[in-house]
């Protein structure tokens, strides 16, 4: 299957999932409404957005800025050790900025990092 290019698509995309987060979360609360409910629905919630967060901002611009992450199994891949099965490595050029770094960017992107340079 190939990446959705189409705006239109990817907006559509965000609204369903916007749709079904509010649809779950409305029969939720309907079932027993309650402020624990909603102050428990609340903090899940917020725990789910932050692991999504860690797993792909944390982990590729302040842990390892060398790879990049496709979704939730790369990730775990990732955390088993198996790097360069599902994750895709950047390619490295002389850092402009430091000595003894290099600079990492993908091709047709513009996001750039640093990483150590291997001896």
């Amino acid at each position: 299957m190939t990446d959705i290019k189409s705006p239109q698509l990817l907006y559509l995309k965000g609204a369903l999932m916007l749709l079904t987060g509010i649809l779950a979360s409305v029969l939720l609360i309907s079932q027993n409404p309650s402020l624990q409910s909603i102050a428990l629905l609340m903090i899940a919630i917020w725990g789910f957005c932050r692991a999504y967060y860690f797993a792909f901002y944390v982990i590729e611009h302040y842990i390892d800025p060398g790879y990049r992450f496709a979704g939730l199994t790369d990730f775990l891949r990732y955390l088993l050790g198996k790097r360069e099965s599902g994750c895709q490595r950047q390619k490295k050029h002389p850092s402009r900025f430091a000595p003894g770094l290099v600079e990492t960017s993908r091709d047709g992107e513009s996001e750039t990092g640093l990483e150590r340079a291997n001896p």
